[in-house]
């Protein structure tokens, strides 16, 4: 009789395990697939990540989170946040500047330091340039890929709605031999 109760408290505790599993598999995390060169050398193509579907139930994105959203036409997008609402936006000289206050951006300092001659990786702009508004609007986000030159982003597709972003994404999980927390 001992033999089968253990038994059936062991079945008991996994299906509880197995259950919650599914519930965050479900309702929480979302692997994906990086499909493209925009994020290089912070993502690389074929980089599978987990997406924490539950970050900004409570909170906004921050600069430089990379989030995952439903871009037009139906693709999920892989991007970094450069541009929050009610900001200025404008790059000059490969510097970002938010509100006229340059910005660091130091996972673009391995690219910078790798091109050839005077050209820049990020071209110079202003957000009334891309989007003919001076000021980001309320729950409206400006996103970028960190391959500057081969990304489609927000100065191609206009600005992300909060309510398209499904989610940030910080860790690669496959291959193996690339796993990491990225930020």
């Amino acid at each position: 009789m001992r033999a089968k109760s253990r038994v059936v408290t062991w079945l008991k505790g996994i299906s509880v395990v197995i259950f919650i599993v599914i519930l965050a598999r479900l309702f929480v995390f979302l692997p994906t697939m990086v499909d493209g060169n925009s994020m290089q050398p912070t993502l690389n193509p074929g980089n599978r990540m987990m997406i924490n579907q539950l970050a900004y139930s409570f909170s906004e994105p921050d600069r430089f989170d990379i989030v995952v959203f439903l871009a037009p036409g139906g693709q999920h997008y892989i991007k970094r946040v450069i541009g929050l609402p009610g900001e200025e936006l404008m790059y000059k000289g490969d510097v970002l500047y938010i509100n006229g206050e340059p910005q660091s951006e130091p996972y673009l300092e391995e690219r910078k330091r790798s091109l050839h001659g005077e050209q820049p990786l990020t071209g110079d702009f202003t957000l009334e340039e891309r989007i003919g508004k001076k000021k980001i609007p309320a729950d409206q986000y400006f996103v970028m890929g960190d391959n500057r030159r081969l990304s489609k982003d927000s100065r191609d597709i206009g600005l992300i709605s909060a309510e398209d972003i499904i989610g940030e994404t910080s860790i690669v999980f496959y291959p193996f031999e690339e796993i990491k927390i990225v930020k």
